[in-house]
């Protein structure tokens, strides 16, 4: 049977997460439901990269099976399934891919961005976190250099997750400033449950010089998520792009 990749962005403030859980409304719903209204036909969407609650994405992805009777006109598709969705997430594309490609095994690398704005703004309150203290940029970017080398993220995974590794390789990370505002960018094969956030949490301390520099490696080699700090909130946090 055909697959087809489907790539979604979206404003993740209203939703419970990216993936379909129990009594909460999720993107994959809001998705399945478009597709179910448009086709009439149930579809099985699996997905790529999980996020949170409150987490958006410029770049997401599922993957499903379907025989369709005649070639689809899939801009014609697209343009009424964004119709049929809330204002906050948009399918940008549908796409025929291999039969044995899948949207979440066979992504070489995921890149996340946190957003961060030092001077009150609504017009960034519910997509970055605002944070009116001063940092040292200069030992931001050291810690993220450290976590570039590194491999085991057991320290900055949350408790209770299924994970067989917490072994993961970091492409990139990196703290700039763009137009007065701060963001951390970070790529890796695979995150862990609640990586990112732990990461920028505890990077902070470190950038407003209440935690120093070796307890941080310490805190990376103790593997014990006790010691992070995931309390930055999800409104910050945004799945820029999935490679394949």
């Amino acid at each position: 049977m055909p697959r087809y990749f489907i790539e979604v962005s979206y404003k993740g403030t209203s939703y419970a997460g990216f993936q379909s859980q129990q009594n909460a409304n999720t993107i994959q719903d809001e998705i399945e439901k478009a597709l179910l209204i448009y086709f009439k036909v149930i579809f099985d969407l699996t997905g790529s990269s999980r996020t949170d609650a409150g987490v958006h994405a410029l770049q997401n992805y599922f993957h499903f099976d379907f025989e369709f009777p005649v070639i689809p006109d899939w801009e014609k598709i697209v343009y009424h399934l964004n119709a049929i969705l809330p204002p906050d997430i948009v399918v940008n594309r549908i796409f025929q891919v291999k039969k044995d490609a899948h949207s979440r095994f066979d992504a070489a690398y995921r890149t996340y961005e946190y957003t961060l704005y030092m001077q009150k703004d609504p017009f960034l309150s519910d997509r970055a976190f605002f944070y009116p203290y001063k940092l040292n940029m200069d030992l931001l970017n050291r810690a993220a250099m450290i976590i570039k080398h590194e491999k085991n993220f057991e320290s900055f995974s949350k408790r209770n997750t299924q994970v067989k590794t917490f072994i993961c390789t970091v492409q990139e990370s990196e703290w700039f400033t763009e137009n007065g505002i701060i963001k951390y960018r970070v790529s890796a094969n695979r995150f862990l449950r609640g990586m990112v956030r732990g990461l920028v949490g505890t990077m902070l301390k470190v950038g407003r010089e209440k935690t120093s520099m070796e307890a941080f490696i310490n805190i990376i080699e103790s593997h014990d998520p006790s010691l992070v700090d995931f309390s930055v909130p999800p409104q910050g946090l945004k799945l820029m792009q999935v490679t394949y």
